[in-house]
């Protein structure tokens, strides 16, 4: 997601140039961005300038929206989840009455959720310039004369 904002210059993006530059499998990044598109952070375009872009604005998308659409819940351990049907998971564990670990390990996912909930897209481009990266179009963008 960083880098279809970062490089592509809000066209979009193709897999293998995608690929090439954060060196993530094409296949793997094909079943990411299925997943992205079916929450409609991401929109597709067939054809020879076609590729993946954006559906939102990169200081409207979050890395929790991205994680959680990839991934599923931010949990540390299973025991902190629910299962399908809504029900807390350490319900069914023994140690339940006495666990000090699990209140510990849910205060931790829910900080790490506050985190990813507070950065966008928006800002990691923001870092990468700060951090002077340069931007790496699509070899089909650029033209010369």
């Amino acid at each position: 997601m960083f880098d279809i904002a970062y490089n592509a210059g809000g066209l979009p993006a193709q897999i293998k140039d995608i690929s090439e530059r954060q060196r993530i499998s094409p296949r793997y990044l094909e079943q990411i961005f299925q997943k992205l598109k079916k929450v409609g952070i991401l929109g597709s375009k067939r054809g020879p300038k076609g590729g993946y872009y954006l559906r939102k604005k990169p200081e409207d998308i979050t890395l929790y929206e991205i994680i959680t659409a990839t991934e599923g819940p931010i949990e540390l351990v299973f025991c902190v989840g629910q299962d399908e049907d809504g029900a807390s998971c350490n319900a069914s564990c023994d140690l339940k009455d006495e666990c000090v670990a699990s209140p510990l390990w849910k205060d931790v996912g829910e900080q790490i959720a506050t985190i990813f909930r507070n950065t966008t897209i928006q800002r990691l481009c923001d870092k990468a310039e700060e951090l002077g990266i340069e931007r790496k179009l699509d070899a089909r963008f650029m033209y010369y004369i």
